[in-house]
C-alpha cells in the first residue's frame, strides 16, 4: 500500500471543508487552491495581485517542502485571477518561480475568491521522481 502524507496548512476552512494544503501519494503531489489570505483578515500583499500572487507561492513552496517536493518537481500550475485584466502582474510572479521549469499552467477568471480581498489563488501538481 502505498503511503500518503497530507500538509495542513491551519486555516479555518480545512476542517469544514474538509481538504488538505497538500497531499502526497507516492510519487505525486498535490497542492490544493493557495492564496495569501491573513489569518487576521484581508491578504498578505493588500491590493497588489503581484504580491499576492508571490506569498501563495512561498506558500506552496513550503507545502512543497513539507512532502519532500520543490518547485523543480512541479508539473502543473492553475492559477485563478478575479481580475484577468491583470495577468502580467500574475504572470511576471509566476514567472520568477518557474521561468527555468516551464510547468504546464493555465491562468483563469474567476468571479470571486472565498474572501473579496482575495485576488488570486493558486494550485499546483508534482511528481517526485
Amino acid at each position: 500500500m502505498t503511503s500518503r502524507q497530507i500538509v495542513s496548512s491551519g486555516a479555518a476552512w480545512e476542517p469544514v471543508v474538509g481538504y488538505s494544503r497538500a497531499v502526497r501519494v507516492g510519487q505525486w503531489v498535490s497542492v490544493a487552491g493557495t492564496t495569501a489570505a491573513n489569518p487576521e483578515g484581508g491578504a498578505v500583499g493588500g491590493e497588489d495581485i503581484g504580491e499576492q500572487t508571490r506569498e501563495a507561492l512561498r506558500r506552496i513552496i513550503a507545502a512543497l517542502a513539507e512532502v519532500g517536493a520543490g518547485v523543480e518537481h512541479v508539473v502543473r500550475t492553475r492559477m485563478f485571477v478575479t481580475d484577468i485584466s491583470r495577468w502580467e502582474e500574475v504572470g511576471k510572479a509566476h514567472g520568477e518561480v518557474f521561468a527555468d521549469i516551464r510547468p504546464a499552467a493555465s491562468m483563469l477568471e474567476v468571479s470571486a475568491l472565498i474572501d473579496p480581498a482575495l485576488l488570486v489563488e493558486i494550485e499546483v501538481d508534482a511528481i517526485v521522481e
